[in-house]
């Protein structure tokens, strides 16, 4: 393998498949093979290999992987010293912020974090919720839990639970209620910091963060196009919601504008309706894979 060689990270379980599609909307092909862990990209400056979120900060701070994503949580219940290079919060490809919460069921006498004292919690956040319980000087007993969580504590084999949860649905389900809330997390970008002290890999790991926020930027947006006569385009250009103004160029041989713009797609629907009695006329709507500004250069 060339030195000018990124090792990629990306995700197995959950968030492999909105990973995937976020690195395509960002420009990235990343192909899957039932049978291998290591995914072919369509970018030969990358290398990439299927590992699990929760194992993900230890390979790149070790420098296995120069960078990888993983969650806010996988990165404290591991202790790993990586650098942060931005938040992946998801939403149309995935999850957004998710919590850790500390559940019981709904007769227990458990009310707050200190009346956990002496009581037996499973998770799967093992350090992390050691850590939080001894800084508040609640002594516990903490056990490691393979899955099924919920049904360890509505069988009675544990008092309390610590789990992942994004609106609680699944936890009251079981017959559970949460009292507290030791974490919110979401997915991170993070990166080796030996990885960053080389020019190049910095360069690649900058554009990777860049088009994966453009990506993320151009979620919830879309691209409108319309032609619209001279004499109406003030009222046309006062109903547009814009990034910064909308576009106006002329057309050929005409009385007529062509007016472009970026706006919020939620609004879309009551917006065009307005723009055709103001005048406006051959509408066009497009989706966006990217809108990438200064800010997103990280690095």
């Amino acid at each position: 393998m060339s030195d000018n060689k990124l090792k990629l990270g990306v995700p197995k379980g959950s968030l492999e498949k909105a990973t995937i599609e976020l690195f395509q909307k960002a420009g990235w092909r990343i192909s899957v093979s039932s049978r291998n862990y290591f995914p072919s990209i369509n970018d030969k400056d990358l290398y990439c290999a299927l590992i699990r979120a929760q194992e993900m900060a230890r390979y790149v701070e070790s420098g296995v992987l120069d960078v990888g994503l993983t969650g806010l949580d996988w990165i404290l219940e591991n202790g790993s010293d990586v650098e942060v290079i931005s938040d992946l919060v998801y939403s149309k490809v995935s999850t957004q912020k998710a919590k850790w919460v500390l559940a019981v069921p709904d007769n227990s006498p458990i009310k707050t974090v200190e009346d956990c004292a002496g009581k037996n919690i499973s998770t799967e956040l093992v350090n992390f919720t050691k850590k939080y319980f001894r800084e508040r000087n609640v002594p516990v007993n903490v056990e490691f839990s393979w899955g099924a969580t919920e049904a360890k504590v509505v069988e009675g084999l544990v008092d309390a639970i610590v789990e992942v949860t994004e609106t609680g649905s699944t936890i009251r389900a079981h017959g559970l209620k949460i009292i507290h809330t030791l974490l919110e997390t979401n997915t991170k970008l993070i990166a080796n910091k030996k990885s960053l002290d080389d020019p190049w890999k910095r360069q690649k790991i900058q554009q990777i963060a860049m088009l994966l926020n453009g990506a993320l930027n151009a979620e919830h947006l879309v691209g409108i196009k319309m032609n619209v006569p001279k004499a109406n385009i003030e009222s046309v250009v006062k109903i547009i919601p814009s990034l910064t103004a909308p576009t106006v160029s002329e057309l050929y041989n005409a009385d007529w504008l062509s007016v472009e713009s970026v706006i919020a797609e939620d609004v879309v629907r009551e917006l065009i309706p307005k723009l055709i009695s103001a005048g406006a006329d051959g509408i066009i709507e497009y989706p966006l894979n990217k809108v990438v500004g200064k800010k997103d250069a990280l690095l």
